[in-house]
């Protein structure tokens, strides 16, 4: 029986910077294997392959993806094995810590033909340049959108049901756990769950939520206790010995957007923009948080004027993406012209042949 596949984002671009969870695979791995390489399209495919190749002995892999082109692999990790592969040098660099024990660093760059390199140097330079300078200018406009989205939020915060949203947090409480502790450990795992990307946001909820038995949407304006219900939630769990899942997206690393209770079969996300989802599952509900928040129109007027404002940074964000994605796509392809493909190869095989 085949393993399942469950797609997470690697890294994140967001409102803080560069953001990503793979230390703590790093930490929990019983052995993580650093692939060290230039930009390359060749290690996604190869990832893809292992990934596969542990799908098919019967075990569940997590598949972490590129935020610029979502459809590339940067690292795999398959559970019940605690394997861990990552494109260690792109698009963030991870250095191993225990060379000679639980880490094995697997360098790619001697694939290469100096002499093809050589030729499209000037492209490869031009380009790793523009992508820089363009990644550089999405990342202020998402600091300048977070900023923006903090006073959305602070307007939401003054007209909120407080007391109305506590009872709701309680309510869950008891509703998901009632009197249940169970006699263990909660294992508490870390996973980023979207990006901003070169068409905009993209998210992988459904992969992550597809085979949960109940899912509860939570529909919410910026500011309303989404992350605050969830987080609540997930301590509640930590404390009565369940596993929980804190998934993490787009603008603000810092917010909640997902918390999922694999024992239960449940989870609560956010699904409101920019991840809008509707119920389309037996077990889909609505937790819905606008009905809490006070209607005033002084305030609404203001919002339309940060909204606005918001979406314009995000159109920039985005547009700099589009203009980073465009160019690392390039340097990829052209780096991998340059590839020895007998030399990518072996070391192919070499990494299948691990286990």
């Amino acid at each position: 029986m085949y393993g399942t596949v469950t797609n997470y984002m690697g890294t994140a671009y967001t409102g803080l910077g560069i953001s990503h969870k793979y230390n703590e695979m790093i930490a929990s791995a019983k052995q993580t294997f650093f692939l060290k390489c230039p930009p390359t399209t060749a290690i996604s495919n190869l990832l893809s392959t292992t990934g596969m190749h542990y799908v098919k002995r019967g075990f569940d892999i997590d598949k972490f993806m590129n935020p610029a082109q979502p459809d590339q692999t940067d690292a795999i990790y398959v559970k019940g094995l605690d394997l861990f592969f990552i494109q260690a040098s792109h698009p963030i660099a991870l250095e191993p810590s225990d060379i000679g024990g639980r880490h094995r660093v697997i360098s790619f760059y001697d694939m290469y033909d100096e002499r093809k390199l050589r030729e499209q140097n000037k492209v490869i330079v031009e380009k790793l340049e523009v992508a820089e300078k363009a990644l550089e200018k999405s990342l202020g406009a998402l600091s300048d959108a977070k900023k923006i989205h903090d006073e959305w939020e602070t307007v939401n915060i003054k007209r909120m049901i407080w007391p109305q949203h506590e009872a709701l947090i309680e309510s869950l409480k008891e509703e998901l756990f009632g009197t249940i502790t169970l006699n263990k450990k909660s294992v508490v795992s870390h996973r980023l769950i979207g990006s901003l990307t070169s068409a905009g946001a993209y998210d992988f909820i459904p992969s992550i939520t597809s085979r949960l038995n109940r899912r509860m949407l939570i529909n919410g304006l910026p500011g309303t206790g989404k992350s605050t219900l969830m987080k609540a939630l997930g301590r509640e769990a930590e404390k009565r010995g369940f596993d929980v899942l804190y998934g993490w997206c787009g603008l603000d690393p810092e917010g909640v957007d997902l918390v999922q209770f694999p024992e239960l079969s449940v989870c609560l996300f956010d699904a409101t923009q920019p991840h809008a989802y509707d119920p389309e599952h037996k077990g889909d509900e609505i937790v819905d948080l606008v009905k809490m928040c006070e209607e005033n129109k002084e305030a609404e007027e203001e919002i339309g004027l940060i909204d606005e404002a918001y979406r314009e940074k995000i159109l920039d964000a985005t547009g700099y993406m589009q203009t980073f994605a465009q160019a690392e796509k390039v340097v990829k392809i052209t780096m991998d012209s340059a590839i020895k493909d007998a030399v990518f190869q072996e070391k192919s095989e070499f990494l299948i042949d691990i286990n």
